[in-house]
């Protein structure tokens, strides 16, 4: 039997009407300041997108269109500046920046009241021993989904591929704090197929077009799918051979439609999240 299509857009137009409906009863707009620096076109998508997710929830935001090549200081005044403002919640830096920028120092100078991408150490340390401010965007858009279709981790063998500090790593320890057996591959891991194959539940978060295959998959497994890549037809698709793994798996989610629709409405809840913290609101 088919898997069923774990459908994130219409899961992540139902998060953003609560957010909404949680705004609208707040004394002040959630405020959110997006910084985008250079003109690479896909961060020109991701950056109109979280700007429209912002209209539909209500919020308030300001948008940064900074030229490639802005001194790095410059950048991080405007961060600075930021901090102190109180109409504006969280502050998101739109990565990957150009060569020639520091990443993790510009990221640092985010205060982590208002990190809603929460990539601050300060939030990483506090997910760490399950006492997170805010939740990485991508992993809890995933934890929302196996929610959403009762997908328990508690007892279940849980393999993430991928082992970056933005999914792989944090995804990890939601499902870790789930209750789930986890175990974490990368690049040098051995027979990763055997190892992938015994997954109850199996999130790929590499970016490798056509990475996992039918004989990767174990019968009925829950098949998450984080990548987003391109095909040699300019096609948008994931880590997994979908049509292929959906007669294995028991749910699978799609590329695009599945868990990229999540992560942005789990900024939005995020920036909710922060805009609650400064005026008090528990």
């Amino acid at each position: 039997m088919a898997a069923i299509r774990m459908d994130g857009k219409a899961l992540a137009a139902k998060c953003k009407e609560t957010i909404a409906q949680e705004a609208a009863a707040l004394e002040r707009k959630p405020g959110l300041a997006v910084i985008i620096v250079g003109d690479d076109p896909a961060s020109r998508v991701y950056v109109n997108s979280k700007r429209r997710d912002c209209e539909e929830c209500g919020f308030y935001s300001e948008e940064y269109a900074l030229l490639d090549g802005t001194p790095q200081q410059e950048l991080i005044e405007l961060i600075e500046l930021l901090n102190g403002r109180e109409d504006i919640d969280g502050i998101l830096v739109q990565l990957p920046l150009p060569k020639g920028y520091n990443e993790e120092e510009v990221l640092l100078a985010i205060h982590p009241d208002k990190d809603v991408d929460s990539f601050h150490p300060q939030n990483v340390g506090a997910l760490t021993i399950g006492r997170p401010v805010f939740l990485p965007c991508t992993p809890a858009g995933v934890m929302e989904m196996l929610d959403e279709y009762g997908v328990d981790p508690a007892g279940k063998r849980c393999v993430v591929v991928g082992r970056s500090n933005i999914v792989g790593k944090p995804m990890a320890l939601l499902l870790l704090h789930r209750h789930g057996t986890v175990t974490i591959a990368h690049s040098r891991t051995p027979d990763l197929g055997a190892l992938t194959a015994q997954a109850d539940i199996l999130v790929s978060a590499v970016g490798k077009t056509g990475l996992i295959t039918a004989d990767m998959v174990k019968e009925g497994a829950v098949v998450i799918d984080v990548a987003m890549n391109r095909n040699q037809e300019g096609k948008l698709c994931g880590d997994v051979c979908f049509d292929q793994v959906a007669e294995k798996a028991s749910f699978i989610t799609p590329v695009p439609g599945g868990v990229g629709p999540m992560t942005r409405a789990m900024l939005m809840r995020n920036t909710l999240e922060a805009a609650k913290l400064h005026q008090g609101v528990k």
